[in-house]
């Protein structure tokens, strides 16, 4: 049983497809909506025997307040082996239904780790204390960086009673579209994330409105939905942008994601530089899908990995202004054998987080394959 929030790829989505390559004789996954954004409908979909089925249930969608109902959907899920929840809310109904003695082992996979997640509110608090019981209380834990495992361990004084893994996000390396540098004339760059303020979208709006000033323009595709969307459409109106700058919005289909990206020849991540940001402690997907396609990346210094990316992987590391962001856009497109270096550099490193090998090295620790499977 996999139980998380949101419909757009993430770990949840590659887990299942792992199990049933390995052996799994029933995969069912639960997801509630995430997002005001989004639908609100709570979905199970069960994959057994090589037959599928899904049931749809809709309900009121005012997250956080009606995370609420996702226990009691559905009420009474299949028996498992294993319970996979991918927040604590999830988590604990796992945990409840351990007790009951319809599961058999619970592992709580966090996929972020913010401090004071709500305010300073008594939300907060609870939210704290349901995560710290699912820590402790769980038979085993995954966290998606380093940087959120110590982030857990000093938040909630966790001892080392429940075995815990590290599994970065990861991409399906083997099979992704590749860029090619015969697209740099196109001077087409990518952005795909929600559109929320820490992101730093307005940034690199200006960045693109630079370069069309100067006269070397260049064609932004965002991919997502947010609560900035509206704004920021409108903002492209006015500001007379909508050549140069397109909104792809949600594309539920993940290889159509990897189409877009892969027609791009730079990837964007301009995270606001903001010390409480949860982007401090995540493995943001997005970085992945980018590195997947061989896309060089320009990203500001918030990620824990920012610095490794660069190093490694073909990325840069800029400031948080659009003067430079415009600066390093037009350097990088404007030269295609350092683009080439990049983009294999890039490729080279994508490779050590191909999720079949991810997976199966991780599970095996856990017990729920075996190793080399």
């Amino acid at each position: 049983m996999i139980a998380a929030n949101g419909f757009s790829e993430g770990p949840s989505q590659p887990l299942g497809r792992f199990l049933l390559e390995h052996g799994a004789r029933r995969v069912a996954t639960i997801t509630h909506p995430l997002t005001a954004d989004g639908p609100g409908e709570h979905h199970l979909h069960i994959v057994e025997n090589g037959t599928e089925r899904t049931t749809v249930r809709r309900l009121p969608n005012r997250p956080p307040l009606t995370y609420a109902f996702d226990p009691a959907v559905p009420v009474r899920p299949p028996r498992a082996d294993v319970w996979f929840g991918f927040n604590c809310v999830s988590t604990a109904q796992g945990l409840v239904h351990r007790s009951l003695r319809r599961v058999d082992r619970v592992i709580h996979w966090n996929v972020d780790f913010v401090p004071d997640r709500f305010g300073s509110s008594v939300l907060t608090g609870v939210y704290d204390r349901l995560d710290e019981l699912c820590c402790t209380r769980a038979d085993g834990r995954v966290e998606l960086s380093e940087a959120a495992r110590l982030g857990r361990i000093d938040r909630y004084g966790l001892t080392g009673k429940v075995p815990v893994e590290v599994i970065p996000m990861g991409a399906w390396v083997s099979e992704a579209p590749q860029a090619d540098v015969g697209r740099l004339g196109d001077r087409r760059i990518v952005f795909l994330g929600s559109l929320v303020e820490r992101m730093g979208i307005d940034s690199l709006i200006d960045a693109v409105g630079l370069l069309r000033a100067s006269g070397t323009p260049v064609v932004l595709e965002i991919i997502g939905r947010g609560d900035l969307l509206d704004r920021l459409q409108r903002r492209v109106i006015e500001e007379n942008l909508s050549d140069v700058v397109v909104f792809r919005g949600f594309v539920t289909n993940f290889d159509d994601v990897l189409a877009i990206l892969a027609n791009a020849s730079l990837a964007i991540a301009p995270y606001d530089v903001d010390p409480n940001s949860f982007s401090h402690f995540a493995d943001p997907g997005k970085l992945k899908a980018y590195l997947s396609v061989g896309l060089p990346i320009l990203l500001t210094d918030v990620p824990p990995n920012a610095s490794e990316l660069e190093r490694e992987a073909g990325a840069e590391i800029i400031r948080p202004s659009p003067e430079h962001l415009a600066e390093r856009i037009e350097a990088i497109l404007g030269d295609a054998d350092r683009w080439t270096q990049r983009h294999c550099a890039a490729q080279a490193y994508a490779k050590k987080f191909d999720w079949a090998d991810l997976l199966a090295e991780r599970l095996a620790r856990f017990g729920i394959v075996t190793a080399g499977e």
